[in-house]
């Protein structure tokens, strides 16, 4: 598609998603006739990640982030959807990124339209292309229109409210005499009116630069250091003990390799001590839990995953049946191969009575950068084999 053209949809629900070569965040934002939102909860993005009709489906890092829209579930009144994006390192532009939306339906995932917004320069948020209603039939429309004062610009163009910070007090000051003026000189020009601020920012990405990161459940955590990838290889160690002293415990450690669309690439686990020609390597099965330290380690290479390889999947089971409730102090924890430094720990402090669960997951960035986040995620699963799908759904 080029700027300001148009196709008819073929089918009632509609996926947009926008890919780039960095991470962008995608909006969507429900419009009346007039061209504005009928409130803030019509503003469907991160945050707020579902309205009626209009959902916001993020890519992990892994896929682009995507609006999904269903015209037959837009409550009446809504005729028009338009699908924003914008970077989300903090005031990066779009000079030099070509972003690229793809129109699909949602059901099969057929593309029905692409489009590439041409010339764009120091903008810092877009609105992509519009779905929009036309004589009782819906439509998309290429508009790539561009805003140099970000997210902030277009919500505001739509009618969220954006709310100012709050000034801040000024000192208390001494009173100073008045200074006499000149008649004949001129007035100070008028300060320009502050830019609106942002829309509520995600929760901020923590990184290594201040070393060890202890992490939350669903907490993520980006592999870098002074804003650059740093390492190459890294071990996941996973440790547990019997909750009750005197009784194993026989859990099963394993990473699930994934790629772009959430397809399984590969398991290891300790049946299958490498994959992908050697670039993730299991330590093998501890049958009992005791003991001091990781009882199992998966080592990963990742300058020499494949690029297929998008995201991974650690998950621990209980093969013999015993349910997590049985277990204590069950974490996990990212090491430097090289050093043996602890990089990254997540201590699963809650428990469930079931027999798998998903404990971190390491996703690759479109910037070639890593990131991993927390999950916790008990699910009814004794092998790896049941955990492929509860991960992918997961990335």
């Amino acid at each position: 598609m080029t700027p300001g053209s148009n196709i008819p949809l073929s089918t009632a629900r509609v996926t947009v998603d926008v890919a780039a070569p960095v991470r962008l965040d995608v909006s969507g934002l429900l419009l009346t006739a007039d061209g504005k939102v009928r409130s803030d909860d019509d503003f469907i993005f991160y945050n707020q990640p579902s309205g009626p009709g209009v959902t916001y489906r993020s890519g992990g890092g892994a896929a682009p982030d995507a609006i999904v829209v269903d015209t037959a579930a837009l409550p009446p009144g809504i005729e028009k959807i338009v699908v924003t994006a914008s970077p989300d390192a903090a005031g990066q532009t779009f000079q030099g990124v070509e972003p690229t939306a793809t129109i699909r339906g949602a059901d099969d995932n057929s593309v029905l339209a692409t489009f590439t917004p041409p010339q764009l320069g120091s903008e810092t948020a877009l609105v992509v292309v519009e779905i929009y209603l036309r004589n009782g039939a819906w439509k998309a429309r290429a508009v790539g229109q561009g805003y140099a004062n970000g997210l902030a610009g277009i919500a505001t163009d739509f009618g969220v409210t954006v709310e100012e910070p709050a000034p801040a007090a000024p000192p208390r000051q001494v009173a100073a005499p008045p200074v006499p003026q000149s008649p004949v000189a001129p007035a100070a020009p008028p300060m320009p009116p502050a830019p609106p601020a942002a829309p509520p920012a995600a929760p901020g990405k923590i990184n290594l630069d201040k070393g060890r990161v202890s992490l939350q459940k669903n907490q993520t955590v980006s592999l870098v250091k002074g804003g650059r990838p740093l390492l190459s290889q890294v071990k996941m160690g996973l440790g547990w003990e019997p909750a009750f002293r005197g009784k194993d415990i026989d859990l099963d450690a394993s990473v699930i390799a994934y790629g772009p669309q959430r397809n399984h690439i590969d398991s290891c686990y300790f049946g299958k001590l490498s994959i992908v020609n050697g670039a993730i390597k299991h330590s093998g099965d501890n049958l009992t839990g005791e003991g001091g330290g990781d009882d199992e380690v998966i080592v990963v290479d990742l300058g020499r995953l494949p690029q297929e390889v998008s995201g991974l999947v650690f998950t621990v089971n209980s093969f013999s049946g015993q349910k997590f409730t049985e277990v204590a102090k069950a974490y996990c924890r990212l090491v430097d191969a090289a050093s043996g430094e602890e990089l990254v720990r997540f201590d699963l402090t809650g428990a469930e009575p079931q027999t798998g669960v998903l404990m971190a997951k390491l996703i690759r960035q479109y910037s070639g950068e890593w990131e991993m986040t927390a999950m916790g995620d008990f699910v009814k699963a004794r092998t790896v084999r049941n955990m492929v799908k509860p991960g992918a759904q997961a990335l």
